[in-house]
């Protein structure tokens, strides 16, 4: 069938007006969102100390700087394997739909109906009985077009794109989160296991003394005291070993969930005994500008800025009047016979104005509401930005003196090694008493296991400052994931 030139000749004038108004409206409502520009300082307030420089690295992979090809492959593993970094990307893939949804109201709308009625009036009223029984065939296609006079549906759109940035932000900020948590607890494990190795060496040494003290008094050349003295410092370094043992396991249990597996699954992985990982003495830390380029949660917080004040302009366009074309072609008759000639063609369109003039101010509190929302989503990036800094701030803090702390354990505990080995040769020769050896044997041991945690410190602190520093996942499997999740279309 033909389409009737009378439709034609209907519809050219009413869509080519609908298209200069579209054209028409340039003005968009709302304002542009401009990113904030803090004034930072010009450098770290550690920036000048030793162990730190100005300058900027790659931190993409900063757990392999840590030179443990074990922690290395637990890194990667959990990353790959989290549910949580699969959450968000699900997010991303959700915001993506619903930036779709919004982009779908600057197109027409198109309905497709069709209908049969069979009508049989009654006889009981006037002139019924004189009406025939008809039947009513209809097949239409309904259009609907809102013209984006003021702008409103492309700030909704502005928005939905500004979410869909901020869930591909939110899912490297989970990345790091993923990667840092997984480094604190392999350094918690080999540090618990270290802690274990000195105190079962020193439990062992101790038992040695109190041998030596037993065979002393058997001797008669000691009394009773020193030996319950002895015993007393051995049984008081084997009840340190229990809640040792507890951390160890905790921390072995923590990696396994990281890795999306159930507690033990890595025990026979680990249970070989290994260092615990040392950072690199010096660490590039850039400015503190850097923050604003680096960190996942900055850039997160500023592009909910973004969509909020887009949706201010979006709340503005709900006071203005809408325009929107609106269009029906279609066949109706009352005989099947001739549905799809041209005389059974109908069509209909034309503008329509909708203007909300009155509803007791919710249109003007929506609008004061949502310029609300944008206040407080500048005042969450500023808090964001903040707890940035400080974070960076006392992770550098914690680096740099934790580095100037165990160069003073390391010299006291050669010292102290020396003092035990005095304090038992003079022992023996009758020189000095028992007490001087259990003093010397109680100070090695304490600094030891100080000496123990402050390496793990060191290197905790060092981890803290790459997460504060924003290393995450610019490049690798995980960054090519979030990347292709971020520019799919």
């Amino acid at each position: 069938m033909n389409l009737p030139n009378r439709f034609l000749a209907g519809i050219a004038p009413a869509l080519s007006s609908s298209l200069l108004s579209l054209f028409a409206g340039c003005v968009v409502v709302g304002t542009d969102h401009t990113p904030p520009e803090p004034v930072l300082a010009p450098e770290w307030r550690e920036q000048r100390t030793s162990g730190l420089t100005s300058g900027s690295e790659e931190l993409a992979r900063w757990w392999e700087k840590l030179g443990d090809p074990v922690l290395a492959s637990l890194v990667e593993r959990s990353i790959s394997d989290s549910l949580e970094l699969r959450e968000a990307l699900l997010r991303i893939e959700e915001a993506r739909a619903l930036r779709g949804v919004a982009r779908a109201d600057l197109y027409p709308a198109l309905t497709g109906r069709a209908s049969y009625e069979r009508q049989s009036p009654s006889d009981n009223t006037p002139n019924g009985a004189f009406i025939p029984s008809s039947s009513f065939y209809t097949a239409a296609l309904d259009a609907s077009w809102e013209i984006d006079l003021w702008g409103r549906v492309r700030r909704s759109i502005e928005a939905a794109g500004a979410e869909l940035e901020g869930s591909i932000e939110e899912a490297r900020a989970v990345a790091v989160s993923i990667a840092a948590e997984t480094a604190l607890a392999y350094v918690e494990f080999r540090a618990f296991q270290r802690r274990l190795e000195i105190a079962r060496t020193n439990l062992s040494l101790q038992q040695q003394t109190l041998d030596l003290v037993r065979t002393r008094f058997e001797a008669g050349l000691v009394t009773e005291r020193d030996v319950a003295q002895a015993s007393t410092n051995v049984e008081s370094t084997r009840s340190f070993l229990p809640e040792l043992e507890i951390g160890h396991r905790v921390a072995e249990n923590r990696l396994a969930v990281l890795l999306g597996r159930s507690p033990g699954a890595l025990q026979q992985e680990l249970e070989t005994a290994l260092p615990i990982p040392r950072p690199p003495v010096s660490i590039a830390v850039g400015v503190p500008a850097d923050l604003l380029r680096r960190r996942a949660d900055l850039r997160r917080a500023e592009r909910v800025l973004a969509a909020e004040v887009a949706r201010v302009g979006v709340a503005e366009g709900d006071l203005l009047p809408r325009l929107s074309v609106l269009g029906s072609l279609g066949l109706s008759t009352t005989n099947s016979g001739t549905f799809l000639e041209d005389d059974s063609a109908f069509y209909s369109i034309g503008p329509s104005l909708r203007w909300s003039l009155f509803e007791g101010g919710r249109l003007k509190n929506r609008l004061r509401a949502q310029e609300a929302r944008a206040e407080q989503a500048l005042v969450a990036w500023e808090r964001t930005l903040l707890a940035a800094l400080e974070e960076a701030e006392n992770a550098m803090t914690s680096f740099v003196r934790g580095q100037d702390r165990r160069a003073a354990l390391e010299s006291a505990a050669t010292q102290a090694k020396l003092a035990v080995e005095l304090a038992k040769t003079q022992y023996e020769e009758g020189l000095s008493d028992f007490q001087t050896v259990l003093d010397s044997e109680r100070a090695l041991a304490a600094l030891e296991d100080e000496l123990a945690r402050s390496d793990a410190g060191i290197t905790l602190s060092a981890i803290a400052l790459y997460r504060a520093l924003g290393g995450g996942f610019e490049s690798g499997p995980i960054g090519d994931r979030i990347l292709q999740a971020a520019t799919e279309d």
